[in-house]
């Protein structure tokens, strides 16, 4: 077990090398993620990596953390700026790899639950919950919303109606009419476009309901930490969008084996002003960075936003898989009891902003 800042650091090339190994494994699991998460946002004695080594190969890894509340748990790292969590496990060792790292996650959960959250339908934290012999559940966590990895033409001709269709392809042409052009940003030149997509990000929303953690130090300094190198492995691509010679858009796009996902952006209001739409502009450029053999997921990740919908997408479920041993159930009963009582009170908001707004939409989503 990795319980330090340097010990974390110094796993980087034996993590990368299991996370390619990982085929379940998304962007959010990799070593740039992570370690420049922790930075961000750990705090002192909680971290916890959980490895398992075949000889001084690593094969398998739990990247968590301790926390306290609503109880005692070992948690993944991440946290809410993160869709999905996950272990590492090294496909090629098969069940030995998935029996080393239930055996670590036995041992910790003596003192702690064990609360795998946001996992997405066939990670590998799957794998390991299958093969606890102790008391688990699994319950619902946030819905994602995933398209196929095709081109732009074939997400066209999905629209539910011709109608549809026409008026997307009407938005294309507008975006060449206006000289639109995007670019791919060459690692030497991210941290560059990172800080204008955070210019813009904060320009697009000024004045407007947005995710408030999006405008902290902390984020903005994790962001630019992590893209950096998450570009230079190929987890990560970042485009530019110009317009009269000037940047009006950037986008951070994450890859991995499986699937892409674009995850923030920021717009200059003139695109909007100039009846260009943003969010076919983008998911025509995150198209393209599905190609790669494998990929066939373009996930909209987390969020029910009326918007995604016109694009007929897919819902899938994260889960939330809760392991403890015999000592430890009454802690995995305590944790049951909170997610029914948050899911309570998030049914009672919804329908009291409901009545209050008149069934009106909110603004959420990527953004």
């Amino acid at each position: 077990m990795v319980t330090d800042e340097r010990g974390f650091t110094e796993l980087a090339a034996d993590w990368g090398r299991l996370y390619r190994r990982c085929a379940a494994a998304t962007p959010f699991q990799s070593h740039a993620w992570l370690h420049s998460w922790w930075r961000s946002y750990g705090g002192p004695g909680r971290l916890r990596l959980l490895l398992a080594r075949d000889g001084r190969e690593l094969v398998a890894a739990a990247p968590l953390m301790r926390v306290r509340h609503p109880v005692p748990a070992l948690v993944p790292l991440g946290g809410a700026i993160s869709d999905y969590g996950d272990v590492l496990l090294d496909d090629e060792r098969g069940e030995g790899a998935v029996a080393a790292l239930t055996g670590a996650l036995g041992a910790a959960a003596r003192t702690a639950l064990i609360d795998l959250r946001e996992v997405r339908p066939g990670a590998a934290a799957e794998r390991v919950y299958d093969h606890w012999s102790g008391p688990r559940r699994r319950v619902p966590d946030s819905l994602c919303l995933e398209l196929p990895a095709v081109p732009m033409d074939e997400l066209v001709a999905r629209l539910p109606s011709a109608k549809a269709q026409q008026r997307v392809r009407a938005k294309l042409r507008r975006l060449d009419a206006l000289g639109v052009g995007s670019r791919t940003v060459p690692p030497g030149e991210v941290d560059a476009a990172l800080h204008r997509l955070l210019e813009l990000h904060l320009l697009q929303w000024r004045g407007r309901k947005v995710t408030g953690e999006h405008l902290r130090t902390r984020f903005r300094e994790h962001l630019v930490r992590a893209v950096g190198p998450m570009v230079r492995s190929g987890d990560a691509v970042v485009t530019e969008f110009r317009m009269d010679g000037e940047v009006v858009a950037v986008d951070v796009t994450l890859l991995s084996r499986r699937l892409a996902g674009g995850y923030l952006y920021g717009a200059h209001p003139r695109l909007r002003e100039r009846k260009a739409d943003v969010a076919v502009m983008l998911l025509d450029a995150c198209a393209e960075h599905t190609r790669a053999p494998g990929r066939g997921t373009l996930s909209l990740l987390r969020g029910d936003e009326p918007y995604k919908h016109h694009w007929r997408p897919e819902p899938v479920r994260n889960q939330r898989l809760l392991l403890a041993r015999r000592r430890t159930a009454p802690l995995l009963a305590a944790a049951l009891c909170d997610v029914a009582a948050r899911r309570r009170g998030k049914e009672l908001l919804h329908r009291r902003r409901e009545q209050r707004e008149g069934g009106g939409d909110g603004d959420g989503g990527r953004s």
